[in-house]
């Protein structure tokens, strides 16, 4: 019998005993970690180092840190409450044996074992995880967690997606698209985590099947519409209004099908629209974009044959003096794209755009121009300068056509003003054409009207350049003496065919090769594309290189006149550097070295002071013209006044002749 206890003892009450101890060592162990203080790295920060801290207790993962400025920063975080045994509601998978945290953490890294699981388990609804996915905290490694699972639903349900399994998807979809996990999406390894969410919602969506009535599922941050249209409909619209946060207003979206596209529907079909009011910050979150997203994300499950759409978004800042942008998300890139839109009509509420959906382009909205560039001082400098410079070139053109005979009586003169009026011509005709352009730019962009005055513009302002860069070579034709061989009239058919040919040629180009793809024009205003062609090349690259030439020869003008002074005493030196200022102060607004300057601007494209300087040079180009190339001309001077002169002495003549020529008869003899 005592054998017996003694026995019962040591099977019963050691390794209970050992049990207590066994925990006693661990909720010690427990404590020590408990005290390591979270988010700070243990050694010295050394500037573009990196360190990796574990996360607190009851997380898996780490927090990745780089040091900058002597400081660590948190760059990654993989923390994780969610695995495969605790995300479903039954606990049959809660308690484990020895071991079990290694099955855990292998449960974790493939997520497709919770998919398949979940199909175990409540494949009618997917409504078996719903209540420990709400209550999970939204931390970095569970968002990861859940945009795996949803994307990896979205790829094993092929078909058979009903309202109840929409209505699932989109409660776990809405946890993690709360704005209040935003700054969260940032801390994700997998950059592409919120691209890979919007396809996985899409492709989800994309399957539902809507039976007999309209389907309308709302949560806070995703809402999901669906019906059936045909070509007997008269028109169909999607209406959203969402909360962007909790202290928010609602911002609303509409998706607007005509009457004329659902013609194009042969049979009854299905057309669904997600709207997403936060999915547009957290993708420049978590792609760390400089864009901002100012209106709902709204994305299109169209039949194929609808190929045009309107969207109207509310803007989220309602800013006069930004400028907005009708995007499209590009499916393969991961990025918006302006290509899939353009902006139709927009007010400081809301902008109205016309899209064109495709396998690409599902998902649509609108950005906010991140610079404030339209500025009301630089809209007042462009227009006064340019009301000035019309003038000017309008008073510039009748001062030549005055003085013509008296100034052209050399072969090198006659081509020198040649030069000049067509230079003042251009630019004259270049300005008209940019405040028509810029008239059409308004709310309400004319397409074909935008197309020829954009056409004009780069014809024109390229012709100012070409004809500059003619004056240029006739400077050194006057220096090097180089075409003195060669007749007037080939010269003066050169000079034509620089000054028109090229600039024709190199817009008639552009306007051929990007038009057709609609993308010839920006989508905020009448001028050359850039983010899509880069047909703003066709202009910068002639006009840049033209700069060059020109610099050029303003260089060997001051040469020429330094030659000129070797030897000579200091009075003569001072008149020779009054002689090389007065070069440059006529060559520098005649041949375009003003543009340089914009150089800056595309550097540095925020700086206010680089766009008031580039527009008070060029807005004013035609009062500098006027000044420098005409009104300075000592010998345009002389011919003014020796008109003047005449005019007086023609005046005088006819004041001295008798004003009376009437005939009176004589008496004759009585």
């Amino acid at each position: 019998m005592t054998h017996l206890l003694w026995l019962y003892c040591f099977v019963f009450l050691l390794p209970t005993e050992s049990c207590r101890m066994l925990c006693q060592v661990a909720n010690k162990s427990k404590e020590k970690i408990s005290a390591r203080p979270h988010g700070v790295c243990d050694g010295v920060c050394v500037d573009n180092s990196h360190c990796s801290q574990p996360c607190p207790p009851d997380t898996q993962g780490n927090t990745g840190f780089l040091c900058r400025q002597k400081k660590w920063h948190k760059i990654t975080e993989t923390c994780r409450t969610l695995n495969a045994f605790n995300i479903f509601e039954t606990n049959s998978y809660s308690v484990q044996p020895f071991g079990g945290n290694t099955i855990v953490k292998e449960y974790a890294r493939k997520s497709e074992t919770i998919t398949d699981m979940l199909m175990q388990k409540c494949p009618e609804d997917l409504s078996c995880v719903l209540r420990n996915i709400r209550q999970s905290p939204r931390i970095p490694g569970n968002i990861a967690v859940i945009v795996q699972l949803l994307h990896n639903i979205s790829t094993v349900l092929l078909t058979g997606v009903d309202e109840a399994k929409m209505q699932s998807y989109s409660i776990m979809a809405n946890h993690i698209l709360n704005s209040k996990s935003i700054s969260n999406w940032t801390f994700i390894p997998e950059r592409n985590s919120s691209c890979v969410l919007l396809h996985s919602v899409n492709s989800f969506a994309r399957k539902l099947f809507i039976n007999k009535y309209p389907i309308d599922i709302s949560d806070v941050f995703i809402h999901t519409t669906g019906t059936t249209i045909s070509r007997d409909n008269a028109g169909k619209n999607f209406t959203f209004s969402m909360r962007i946060n909790d202290m928010g207003s609602e911002v609303t979206g509409r998706v607007l099908i005509g009457r004329d596209e659902l013609q194009k529907v042969p049979a009854p079909s299905q057309a669904i629209s997600i709207a997403f009011p936060t999915l547009g910050a957290i993708l420049e979150a978590s792609l760390l974009e400089n864009v901002t997203v100012n209106g709902l994300v709204l994305s299109v499950i169209l039949p194929k044959e609808l190929k045009r759409i309107s969207l109207i978004f509310e803007k989220i800042s309602k800013s006069e003096e930004r400028r907005t942008q009708c995007v499209g998300w590009h499916s393969l890139e991961s990025r918006w794209d302006q290509q899939a839109c353009q902006i139709i009509q927009e007010n400081s509420q809301q902008a109205v755009c016309k899209c064109r959906p495709s396998k690409l382009f599902t998902s649509f909205s609108i950005l906010m121009s991140p610079h404030n560039l339209e500025s009301p001082i630089l809209i007042h400098i462009t227009y006064i300068g340019l009301g000035i410079s019309i003038c000017s070139l309008i008073l510039c053109l009748i001062i030549e056509a005055l003085v013509w005979g008296q100034v052209t009586k050399t072969e090198i003169s006659y081509l020198r003003h040649v030069c000049i009026t067509n230079i003042a011509a251009t630019l004259l005709m270049a300005d008209v054409w940019f405040i028509v352009a810029s008239y059409l730019s308004g709310p309400v962009t004319h397409h074909n009207g935008c197309v020829a005055a954009t056409f004009f513009v780069h014809f024109f302002y390229l012709s100012v350049f070409f004809w500059m860069l003619a004056k240029a070579l006739l400077i050194l034709y006057g220096i090097l003496i180089v075409f003195h061989t060669l007749p007037k009239s080939v010269l003066v058919a050169a000079l034509f065919s620089v000054g028109y040919g090229c600039p024709l040629l190199i817009a008639a180009v552009t306007v051929a090769a990007t038009e057709p793809s609609k993308g010839y024009l920006r989508p905020e205003a009448c001028w050359l594309n850039w983010d899509m062609t880069k047909a703003l090349l066709a202009f910068v690259v002639p006009a840049l290189a033209i700069v060059v030439v020109n610099l050029v020869t303003v260089t060997l003008v001051i040469v020429k006149t330094q030659r000129a002074t070797v030897g000579s005493s200091m009075f003569q030196e001072v008149r020779a550097i009054v002689r090389i200022s007065k070069n440059i102060a006529i060559l520098t607004p005649l041949l375009g070295l003003t543009w340089g300057f914009g150089i800056a601007t595309v550097i540095d494209d925020s700086n206010l002071a680089f766009h008031i300087i580039f527009s008070l040079l060029n807005a004013f180009q035609g009062f500098f013209i006027l000044v420098f190339g005409t009104i300075l001309d000592p010998k345009i001077r002389e011919a003014l006044k020796s008109r003047v002169t005449s005019a007086k002495w023609v005046s005088r003549i006819s004041e001295n002749l008798p004003t009376d020529f009437s005939c009176h008869p004589t008496k004759g003899p009585s």
